[in-house]
């Protein structure tokens, strides 16, 4: 499992927790969140904007 995280405020995506706000429960790849996702904290960045932190 990986962690994503948005380059303009840090929000993290963790594969592990999901994020049950946003609907989407653990396990949840990054991968498989919907292509129109954007950042749900500052609402800039959208899903191809963001690092996974496994590259850094």
């Amino acid at each position: 499992m990986a962690i994503y995280f948005c380059p303009d405020c840090a929000y993290r995506y963790d594969e592990a927790k999901g994020d049950a706000h946003e609907g989407f429960p653990p396990g949840t790849k990054f991968a498989d969140l919907p292509d129109d996702f954007v950042c749900p904290d500052c609402s800039v960045r959208g899903k191809e904007d963001f690092v996974n932190e496994s590259t850094l």
